[in-house]
């Protein structure tokens, strides 16, 4: 039997109650083929998520990569729009969640028998080493990551490496972001920038000093590198925050190094791969 985990997406409006009714019964109706177990986002625990053949995450993006750091690289993971934008102007656009109420039924076929698109999904993570020594790695981040003073009312200092560089540099914080991640917070950052390409997604990411003129060229402020930044912070305390989700804390002194080395997501979709989706929205 297919061992899978259920997460939704719980605030008590009714549309996501009558999707998790709908997921729910299209599950039961298979309950000798497969066995479910059922959590809220909220109650979700990382034990929750070991030895699963699949993770079912219903709701929307952020539903998806609040809990996406729990789901190692061996476990795929589909996304349900629970409240699609198609239906509703207030609903979730879902970019990540490629099925929906209506084709959960035929979609949940196509995991569980083999035939699902599988993306593996590169991540970032950084690795904070104190002055004392100790390492402390983030949560992945499937779209963005950002390194910035804890007052943002003050200025980010730090010198960075990467590369050839290696200056001390002044911002309002650097912003990381995957090459599908850059539809989201990046986008509006750094509107005109190049961006990239799909065929180096797998390998490079987009980095940015926030608050500059987005057609700088120059790459101490913005590049789309597979090389590794590191920055020595000058910074009473600052954060590293994966996903807006989780923040760690770091002082002046320690070091922080940023890259794509964190474990993939193998996330599943039915109709068009992930780049196919990117390209086409």
């Amino acid at each position: 039997m297919a061992d899978i985990l259920l997460v939704y997406k719980k605030n008590f409006e009714g549309v996501h109650d009558e999707s998790l009714q709908s997921i729910k019964g299209v599950l039961n109706s298979q309950s000798s083929t497969i066995r479910v177990d059922i959590r809220a986002r909220e109650q979700v625990r990382r034990a929750d998520f070991i030895g699963r053949d699949l993770v079912i995450v219903l709701g929307g993006d952020g539903t998806l990569t609040s809990i996406s750091h729990n789901i190692d690289s061996n476990t795929p993971v589909m996304g349900v729009n629970s409240h699609p934008r198609s239906d509703d102007p207030n609903g979730s656009l879902g970019f990540y969640m490629d099925s929906d109420i209506d084709t959960f039924a035929n979609d949940l076929k196509s995991a569980l028998e083999g035939n699902a698109i599988v993306n593996r999904l590169p991540r970032l993570q950084a690795t904070i080493e104190t002055t004392s020594g100790n390492k402390i790695r983030s949560d992945p981040a499937m779209n963005d990551l950002l390194i910035a003073n804890t007052h943002q009312y003050a200025p980010s200092k730090y010198h960075l490496r990467r590369g050839e560089i290696d200056i001390e540099q002044h911002s309002s914080g650097l912003l990381f972001s995957t090459w599908l991640g850059q539809g989201a917070w990046f986008s509006q950052i750094a509107r005109k920038a190049n961006l990239g390409s799909v065929e180096q997604s797998d390998s490079h990411y987009l980095v940015i000093a926030r608050d500059l003129d987005p057609e700088i060229e120059d790459e101490t402020y913005m590049a789309w590198t597979d090389e590794a930044t590191v920055i020595t912070s000058d910074m009473h305390r600052g954060y590293v925050v994966p996903d807006g989700w989780d923040e760690y804390q770091f002082n002046r002194g320690a070091t922080i190094s940023v890259d794509l080395s964190g474990p993939v997501l193998q996330l599943l979709t039915f109709r068009n791969s992930m780049k196919e989706r990117f390209s086409r929205d």
